[in-house]
């Protein structure tokens, strides 16, 4: 079983930034939605170890926000 790595392992944080709001710039905002869709699609898809993915989505579901809950 693979665990989520949650530290930083961006070889460059600041390039992957630029190159996500790039393909962003000038979109709709449904447009921008569906892109963001497929790239966890294909990213999940290369994670595949759905424990991980589990977790994952508890901590991105955990806004923070008490209200929410």
């Amino acid at each position: 079983m693979s665990e989520l790595e949650l530290e930083s392992n961006f070889t460059d944080p600041d390039g992957f930034y630029a190159a996500l709001a790039g393909i962003h710039r000038d979109r709709d905002e449904k447009t921008s939605q569906r892109i963001n869709a497929r790239l966890i699609l294909i990213l999940a898809n290369h994670i595949g170890d759905q424990e991980v993915l589990q977790e994952a989505l508890r901590i991105a579901a955990d806004t923070g926000d008490d209200d929410a809950r």
